[in-house]
């Protein structure tokens, strides 16, 4: 008799006749003391009314008969968020988490309880969960909402103080995230990177930034077929995004395309006339061509925005070099040099060596100029006190003896770059 009367409740719920409903659920308790799913159907019924007091204790009169289900700790932290107890939601809501570490949306309620308390990175981080979540359970409806709610949130200023349980891999703001996609590719995780990537246009396919973000990791994978057809997919989505014309531009030039890489660069260079990658771009294009004078006008135009670019500067030596213009080429490969020293990367800066080497083998003052970038790269290792250079120069001239000062100076850079793992 209990299971008629339940399913008398059920059926006038699923029309909204909750009064009704809650009857119903009320004979079958009178009846059956310990029905956990009439006091679980009976709160739904409360909460539903408005009744959110009514249907807080029907919960914890569930729980009483069963304390670890999942369900009554979820509905009660949702009754408990709409009398704004949020401290009492948040502990229901974790409980359910702790019983159930897949449930996702009780991953998408402490979400919007963590943004009520203005834990905003909390908040984003429990969206992303629920919405990965949602996403494995081909609950894309879900997903979606998820995602709309991180959307609104990454806008905002994130408090200084975070809770101490606070979820792991919090999103900043889109700019940010896809920032920290790309600086794991460039540190050598592109597979990671990728997986993110295909996760966001997974739940996203609309994500125009994805697909440029995506398409760049696929040119540091050496995919550039694969990087061309996801920044058409971008400009599908966005055509007057200059980044996604450059990137594009870059990767078609790699792949022999100069004219169509030309053509990219430029509507980037009319959509953002300030950038100087984009001349550099157009700059190396032009050089695969043959064009080095219009190849030079662009390094130096991008120059004139830049004027610390050290790949403006080392392009242009290239191109320098090409039209036997010796001098200028070993001026600008001496300047991208010194600002690579300063920056301290050391593989273009060493790129940037090897270039000149080639030149030097042809004048003695050229070899004068590489001594003096090699001295001053040794005296950046050694913190600017040149006496302690000297005492290691003077070490390999005792070991090493009858060699060059270049090739000194060579040794103890390499040296010290082999005993601090560089």
């Amino acid at each position: 008799m209990n299971k008629e009367y339940y399913n008398r409740g059920l059926s006038k719920a699923k029309r909204k006749d909750y009064a009704g409903a809650i009857e119903e659920f009320n004979q079958a308790l009178q009846l059956t003391p310990y029905f956990i799913e009439a006091y679980l159907q009976r709160g739904l019924a409360y909460y539903d009314s408005g009744a959110f007091l009514k249907a807080v204790s029907d919960y914890t009169e569930a729980l009483k008969l069963n304390p670890e289900s999942v369900d009554a700790y979820y509905c009660r932290a949702l009754a408990r968020l709409a009398l704004k107890n949020l401290p009492g939601a948040l502990e229901d809501v974790e409980r359910a988490i702790r019983f159930n570490l897949k449930y996702a949306a009780a991953y998408q309620l402490r979400g919007m309880v963590r943004r009520k308390q203005g834990y905003i990175r909390d908040a984003i981080a429990n969206f992303k969960k629920a919405a990965t979540l949602y996403l494995e359970q081909q609950d894309k409806e879900n997903c979606r909402l998820c995602l709309e709610q991180i959307k609104q949130l990454q806008p905002q200023e994130l408090p200084a103080v975070q809770p101490s349980h606070s979820v792991n891999a919090p999103i900043l703001s889109t700019k940010e995230y896809f920032t920290q996609l790309l600086e794991k590719a460039e540190k050598g995780d592109t597979q990671e990177a990728l997986a993110d990537l295909n996760w966001v246009l997974q739940a996203d396919p609309q994500d125009a930034q994805a697909y440029c973000c995506r398409g760049v990791v696929r040119c540091k994978m050496g995919n550039y077929r694969e990087a061309i057809a996801d920044f058409n997919q971008a400009l599908r989505l966005n055509f007057q995004d200059a980044i996604v014309y450059r990137n594009r531009g870059k990767a078609r030039s790699i792949l022999g395309d100069h004219t169509g890489a030309i053509a990219d660069l430029n509507q980037a260079l009319q959509l953002q006339p300030e950038d100087a990658l984009v001349y550099i771009a157009r700059g190396n294009a032009y050089r695969a061509m043959g064009n080095y004078l219009g190849a030079i006008q662009d390094y130096t135009q991008a120059l004139q925005i830049n004027p610390h670019d050290a790949q403006a500067y080392y392009n242009r030596g290239i191109a320098y070099s090409c039209i036997e213009e010796m001098q200028n080429a070993v001026d600008n490969y001496q300047h991208a040099a010194s600002i690579f020293c300063e920056q301290e990367d050391w593989g273009n800066y060493q790129q940037v060596l090897s270039s000149l080497e080639k030149i030097q083998k042809f004048s003695p003052q050229f070899k004068k100029q590489n001594y003096n970038l090699l001295r001053q790269r040794l005296l950046r290792m050694v913190g600017g006190y040149w006496e302690i250079a000297e005492r290691l120069i003077e070490q390999k001239q005792d070991y090493y003896p009858g060699m060059s000062e270049e090739w000194y100076l060579q040794k103890v850079i390499e040296d010290l770059e082999r005993d601090r793992g560089m």
